[in-house]
């Protein structure tokens, strides 16, 4: 089941601090108020379960608290990076429900995040820094956000200076040097995607040992089996997919061009 149309009823039923509290807070409403109670009523159902679970709770209200979190990190993120070139197509808002499947009875609440976020003055950069400190650095679910980002940014067909420097800026954020940022580049732009050793982020000199540990790890950290246990969006299973395939795809290549098994 999807998660989009609940987020801003369980932020409103978590003490969720910093930018990303701050932007749920200012969101007023019947809408809110209503999913604000459904909040709470999970929260005493949680209250009333038995009392053998009571040792996992404490970890499961942290692993949901940061679900959220994470979840309006990319509707913030997504909504600052469609501004960046000064407008907002109709493509990348629909990319936007696309990659992440919302429900029509649930974009409204999506909706009003994105609004928001497009609206605020403060800049992207305190959002991205609150969901970098969520995760241990180079972490794959920080790579998983910037995958979605750059899905939402070639939405319309090209990706502009304006949002690579933003994607370029963000990755910095979230923890990732320029080598890591020119892989993950490569394996979803342009030209670049030609070249197996970028998406694989190895030099072209590199021995066979070397390719094959880039491959091995590139398959462990973006499998979909270690999304699904990182408790993210199940949408995000499916960028994973095919962000292995291309993993794959590259490895192969360049295990025909040198001839090694």
């Amino acid at each position: 089941m999807s998660i989009w149309g609940k987020v801003i009823g369980a932020a409103a039923g978590m003490a969720l601090h910093g930018p990303l509290g701050a932007l749920i807070g200012g969101l007023a409403g019947h809408a809110v108020d209503r999913m604000r109670v459904q909040a709470r009523e999970r929260a005493n159902a949680l209250a009333r379960a038995e009392e053998d679970l009571a040792p996992h709770r404490s970890e499961a209200e942290r692993k949901a608290t940061r679900q959220i979190a994470f979840t309006i990190a990319v509707i913030v993120l997504a909504a600052k990076m469609a501004k960046v070139d000064g407008t907002v197509t109709r493509s990348e808002v629909n990319a936007f429900r696309q990659a992440f499947q919302v429900p029509e009875d649930e974009i409204e609440a999506v909706r009003r995040v994105f609004d928001r976020a497009k609206g605020d003055a403060e800049g992207f950069e305190p959002y991205a820094r609150q969901v970098a400190a969520m995760f241990s650095p180079h972490s794959p679910v920080l790579e998983d956000l910037l995958d979605s980002l750059f899905y939402i940014a070639k939405a319309d067909g090209a990706v502009t200076d304006a949002e690579l420097d933003y994607l370029s800026r963000v990755a910095e954020i979230l923890g990732f040097g320029a080598a890591d940022f020119a892989r993950i580049r490569a394996a979803h732009l342009g030209p670049d995607e030609a070249d197996p050793w970028a998406i694989l982020g190895v030099a072209h000199d590199a021995d066979a040992e070397t390719v094959r540990a880039a491959w091995r790890r590139l398959v462990r950290d973006n499998h979909p089996d270690r999304v699904t246990a990182e408790g993210l969006p199940e949408e995000f299973v499916k960028l994973a997919t095919e962000k292995i395939a291309r993993i794959n795809a590259a490895y192969d290549a360049i295990r025909r061009a040198r001839e090694f098994a």
